[in-house]
């Protein structure tokens, strides 16, 4: 018998190149998709997609979707209370091992395993240390179908969100910026490709400019602010 695992799922290009790879391998169940929710915005933390989005995505997948609802700016204890809370009861399924989509961020992957291995439970990186432009040229060979829904200011211009990922748009991003946004350049939603029963259909809205403060370190007066651009999908 295979054993059961949960499928940490951003909605994006990444999570579904891991979990494509995952469902080829075969050696794991995956019964159970989770994702992080803005609880006020009903939106999937980072990226920004509405959860009728995230939704749709599930039925097409027929994987059991669990959303894990955030306040908007929790703390890190409101954070592991709410994270705790939810594997106790994805435990009590008979979930043993948690699969994830990052590729080469080694503190968060430290973490992971040490939130993990606390409560006996297993992490699994399928993607871990590949070429990152290897990865997005075998995402789109494979007939996956993405759109960027958020864009990090610092790396992007407003011109990059809502565009959809192919050789055009990996031409022209900046040198600076990995061509699977892995340092968090950008974020993706993706409504079609081989893992997917039928294709999402979306249409796109308007493009939001949000703004967050950066963090003050003891020599700052101003702290300053991150800019994020977020293209808007709705669901037809």
């Amino acid at each position: 018998m295979k054993p059961k695992a949960l499928f940490n799922w951003s909605s994006g290009k990444d999570s579904a190149l891991a979990l494509y790879k995952i469902l080829q391998q075969d050696q794991y169940e995956i019964s159970t998709l989770l994702t992080s929710i803005n609880r006020e915005f009903q939106r999937i933390s980072m990226h920004g997609v509405h959860v009728s989005l995230l939704e749709k995505q599930a039925e097409s997948l027929e994987i059991h979707l669990v959303k894990m609802e955030l306040p908007k700016e929790p703390s890190m204890e409101e954070y592991q209370e709410i994270m705790s809370k939810t594997m106790t009861e994805i435990q009590s399924q008979g979930i043993t091992h948690s699969i994830f989509g990052d590729i080469f961020l080694e503190d968060l992957r430290k973490y992971r395993e040490e939130q993990l291995n606390a409560i006996g439970m297993k992490a699994v990186f399928p993607l871990w240390k590949q070429n990152t432009s290897n990865l997005i040229q075998e995402f789109l060979d494979l007939g996956f179908k993405t759109i960027v829904t958020c864009v990090n200011g610092t790396y992007l211009d407003k011109s990059f969100a809502g565009r959809i990922i192919d050789h055009d748009f990996i031409k022209d991003l900046p040198k600076n910026v990995d061509p699977c946004g892995e340092n968090g350049e950008f974020h993706t939603f993706t409504f079609d490709g081989p893992i997917f029963k039928s294709p999402i259909s979306f249409e796109i809205g308007e493009t939001v400019k949000k703004t967050y403060p950066k963090p003050k370190t003891d020599s700052e007066t101003e702290t300053g602010e991150y800019v994020f651009w977020f293209s808007d999908l709705i669901l037809k």
